[in-house]
């Protein structure tokens, strides 16, 4: 996976997975992480996709999604910019680690792990870390 830099996003793409989601998931990654900051403009459609080198419906696909997310948004005439709202990100963030949570949970449940078996093998990859 190549990464590209445009303008302030630094994103890699998969081929074999779909691009839309890509773009959501790395950028709201960033976001997230505070990569890019409250307010920043990011690069318009055009610009993106031109550097991405792939269909701009893909891109504006990505950027409708974060703005129903609430971490980005589009001013008339200016562009599109990442909230300047930090609630805004925390409460993503919130949302997003639960249901990050919830699917592991679900899959370890499948797995046959019981909710104390499930905290002794987080607990071993944190020793592991340390």
């Amino acid at each position: 996976m190549d990464e590209q830099e445009i303008g302030i996003l630094r994103l890699g793409l998969d081929f074999s997975q779909p691009l839309y989601e890509q773009i959501v998931e790395q950028m709201r990654g960033a976001i997230a992480r505070g990569e890019i900051a409250l307010g920043e403009k990011i690069p318009s459609v055009r610009e993106l996709a031109h550097g991405l080198k792939i269909n701009p419906n893909t891109v504006m696909s990505a950027y409708k999604e974060l703005e129903r997310d609430g971490l980005t948004e589009t001013r008339r005439g200016q562009g599109t910019f990442i909230t300047s709202a930090q609630e805004k990100v925390d409460d993503f963030r919130s949302e997003w680690a639960e249901q990050v949570i919830d699917e592991f949970l679900g899959k370890m449940e499948n797995l046959g792990y019981t909710v104390d078996d499930i905290q002794l093998v987080i607990q071993r990859k944190k020793e592991d870390k340390e």
